[in-house]
C-alpha cells in the first residue's frame, strides 16, 4: 500500500507517492480551487491503492492575507470592546510613527460587550446574558477576561450564542488559546473564528472529492509539525496557518537524519517566499506564537522565519534608485515573464535563466522563454538581482542561527523548494557552512514531509504560580518560566531540575541569573504524538558532481558554484561540500 502527500503552494501543487521505498513525484500549477489541484497532482503522481493521505494547504493563510474569511463578530466583557483595535500600543515600524497596523479581522461595529467579570482568583461580577446584544454573524469569537483560569463565563456565553445563531461557527478563547495576555488570546480566537467557515467548506469539499476517486480522507498538517483529521482542522483552522512550510521542515529533518546529520537549517525557497527553520538534535525548533500579517497567533508552531523572497518575486527599484526584490510576487498566474503567460515584470527566476542557471524546461512542463526574460529585465543586471535576493535570505538565515546564539558553521543547510538549491551554496559560503544537502525530491520536499508526518495534538495549560507551588508536572513537554515580577518568559524543555535549568538559560541569554529569586511557572505545553509511518527512501541514480555545474532534478534545479563538489548518498540526497 502506498502513502500519498500533497502540498499546495502559491505557484505549484506538489505530490509524492511513497511505495516500498520508491518515491514518485509530480508538480502541477495551482488552480483557483485547491481541491482540483490536489486531485490533479495525485493523478499525475500515479496515486493508487493509497493507505494514508496527508495534505498541506494554504487555504487558511490565503483567506487571512486576502481578508476573505467569514463575517465575524467579537464578544468580550463590557468596556473591553476595543481590545482588538488597541493592540499592544507598539509601532509597526520603529522609525515610521505614522505606519499603520493591518486592520483587525473584526470591525469595531461588530465588537460587543456583555456584563460580568471574572478575576484571576474567581468571579468578581455575575454574568448577565441579558446584556449581550442581538446581532447576526457567520462566526463569533468569544474572549472574556481570565477565561484561561476559569472558563465558566465563556461557556455560558457560547451556549447562548449557539442558541441564538445555530448556524454560526462559535469559538471560545479557552478552547483555542488558554493563555494569559488578553490581546494575543483575543487575536488568536478572532482569527480562528474568522477562518472557520472558509476552511471547513474547503476541507469538506476535498474529503468528498477524494472519496469520489478512491482516496482516503486526508490528514491535514498543522503549524506545529503534525497532522490532524479534517474535522479537527476545520474546528480550529488557526492551527493550520503554516501548514505547508511546517511539512517542509519535517521532510528536511527526516532527510538530514537519513544522511547522518542531526543539526541543520531547513531552507525552503519557493515561488513566493522563503522559509527557514533551525533543526537541532533531529527536531525542528518550535515557538509558542507567530505573527501572520501583523496579527499575533498564540499557538504552538514550527519556529519558521519567512521572508518575501522567492523565484517569482518581482524586481523593482525604489524611490532612491536602489534595486529591490519582493515581497510582491508574480504568483502562478501570470508567473515570471519567462513562463510566457503574459507576465511583463522581471523576477528572480528570469534573472537565474539569464545567468544560465535554469534548464529550458521546468517541472510541470513549463517551457522557459529567454527573450521574454530579457525584455522584462532590460537594463538590469541579473547578477545584481541574485545578489539582492541572496542578501534578503541571508538575513532570514541569520535570524534563526546567529541571532539565537548558534554558529551556522555547526549546521548543514538543507536546500529544497523549486528555487532553494539554486542559491544554497552561495548562501552557505556567506555563512561559513561547509555542507549543503539537496534531497532528490527537493522540489517536493514539503509533500514528502507530509508522508513522514506524525499525528500531533498540542495541549496548553496556564499556571501563573510559583514554581515551588506548581505541583507535579508532566515528564515531557515545555514550560514557560520567569523570575517573579518579570514581564516575559523563557521556554525550556521539562526536566528534573527545572529551576537550575532556568537559571542557566537566563544567564546564557541575558548574562546574569538570580538564584535566590522566586521563579514563576507561566505555562506548560505538552503534545500527544502518534508517530508517522516508518519508511526508507531510495535514490534513483548515483551522481558525482563538481562546480561550476547546473543539475536538473525532477522538481528543482541545483546550481553548484566553483569550489563545491559532492555526490549522492543511498537515499538520493546530494551531499555538497566546500572543497
Amino acid at each position: 500500500m502506498a502513502v500519498l502527500g500533497v502540498d499546495v503552494g502559491g505557484t505549484f501543487t506538489d505530490a509524492v507517492v511513497l511505495d516500498d521505498g520508491r518515491v514518485t513525484t509530480a508538480k502541477v500549477l495551482t488552480a483557483p480551487y485547491q481541491e482540483e489541484s490536489v486531485l490533479a497532482a495525485a493523478r499525475a503522481a500515479g496515486a493508487a491503492r493509497v493507505e494514508r493521505f496527508a495534505h498541506g494547504t494554504t487555504v487558511a493563510t490565503n483567506a487571512l492575507l486576502e481578508r476573505k474569511g467569514a463575517r465575524t463578530a467579537f464578544v468580550t466583557n463590557a468596556g473591553f470592546e476595543h481590545l482588538l483595535h488597541l493592540r499592544r500600543q507598539t509601532r509597526t515600524h520603529l522609525y515610521r510613527p505614522c505606519a499603520a497596523w493591518p486592520e483587525p479581522l473584526v470591525p469595531i461595529e461588530r465588537s460587543y460587550g456583555v456584563r460580568g467579570r471574572m478575576g484571576p482568583h474567581g468571579e468578581l461580577e455575575p454574568l448577565d446574558l441579558r446584556t449581550l446584544p442581538e446581532f447576526d454573524a457567520e462566526a463569533v469569537a468569544v474572549c472574556l477576561l481570565h477565561a484561561y483560569r476559569d472558563p465558566s463565563h465563556e461557556r455560558a456565553v457560547v451556549e447562548e450564542l449557539q442558541r441564538r445563531l445555530p448556524g454560526a461557527h462559535v469559538v471560545a478563547s479557552h478552547e483555542i488559546a488558554p493563555e494569559f495576555r488578553e490581546y494575543e488570546r483575543a487575536s488568536t480566537t478572532a482569527a480562528d473564528a474568522y477562518l472557520g467557515p472558509v476552511v471547513a467548506r474547503y476541507l469538506h469539499a476535498l474529503v468528498d472529492a477524494a472519496a469520489a476517486v478512491g482516496l482516503p480522507a486526508p490528514l491535514v498538517m498543522r503549524s506545529s509539525g503534525g497532522v490532524a483529521t479534517p474535522d479537527e482542522a476545520a474546528e480550529h483552522p488557526a492551527t493550520i496557518l503554516v501548514s505547508g512550510p511546517a511539512a517542509g521542515v519535517v521532510g528536511a529533518a527526516r532527510l538530514a537524519a537519513l544522511a547522518g546529520i542531526e543539526n541543520a537549517i531547513a531552507f525552503d525557497m519557493g515561488g513566493t517566499s522563503t522559509d527557514v527553520c533551525l533543526i537541532s538534535g533531529g527536531r525542528a525548533e518550535r515557538a509558542s506564537e507567530r505573527t501572520v500579517d501583523g496579527l499575533p497567533i498564540r499557538l504552538p508552531t514550527v519556529d519558521l522565519h519567512t521572508v518575501g523572497a522567492g523565484g517569482g518575486s518581482l524586481v523593482w527599484t525604489d524611490a532612491g534608485g536602489a534595486l529591490r526584490v519582493g515581497p510582491q510576487s508574480a504568483g502562478a498566474n501570470p508567473g515570471p515573464a519567462c513562463y510566457g503567460r503574459g507576465g511583463a515584470e522581471g523576477t528572480v527566476t528570469d534573472a537565474n535563466l539569464l545567468l544560465g542557471r535554469l534548464p529550458q524546461q521546468l517541472a510541470g512542463g513549463v517551457e522557459l522563454d529567454r527573450a521574454a526574460a530579457e525584455r522584462a529585465l532590460a537594463g538590469i543586471d541579473p547578477a545584481a538581482v541574485v545578489d539582492v535576493v541572496n542578501a534578503e535570505m541571508l538575513r532570514a538565515l541569520r535570524v534563526v542561527s546567529v541571532e539565537r546564539g548558534h554558529d551556522p558553521a555547526d549546521f548543514a543547510l538543507v536546500a529544497f523548494g523549486g528555487a532553494g538549491p539554486l542559491h544554497a551554496c552561495e548562501l552557505a559560503d556567506e555563512l561559513g557552512i561547509r555542507t549543503v544537502l539537496v534531497p532528490e525530491a527537493a522540489g517536493v520536499l514539503s509533500a514528502l514531509g507530509l508522508v513522514a508526518s506524525e499525528e500531533r495534538r498540542d495541549t496548553v495549560r496556564s499556571y501563573l504560580v510559583s514554581l515551588a507551588d506548581a505541583g507535579e508536572l508532566p515528564r515531557e513537554g515545555e514550560a514557560d518560566l520567569r523570575y517573579a515580577g518579570q514581564s516575559f518568559e523563557l521556554t525550556l524543555p521539562l526536566q528534573e531540575d527545572l529551576a537550575e535549568a532556568f537559571h542557566r538559560a537566563h544567564e546564557e541569554r541575558y548574562g546574569f541569573s538570580e538564584r535566590e529569586r522566586e521563579l514563576e511557572l507561566v505555562v506548560v505545553r505538552t503534545a500527544e504524538v502518534m508517530y508517522g509511518p516508518e519508511f526508507e527512501v531510495l535514490g534513483s541514480e548515483r551522481r558525482v558532481v563538481a562546480g561550476p555545474m547546473l543539475l536538473a532534478l525532477p522538481g528543482a534545479t541545483v546550481w553548484i558554484p566553483d569550489g563545491w563538489t559532492g555526490e549522492t548518498d543511498e537515499h538520493g540526497t546530494l551531499v555538497l561540500r566546500r572543497a
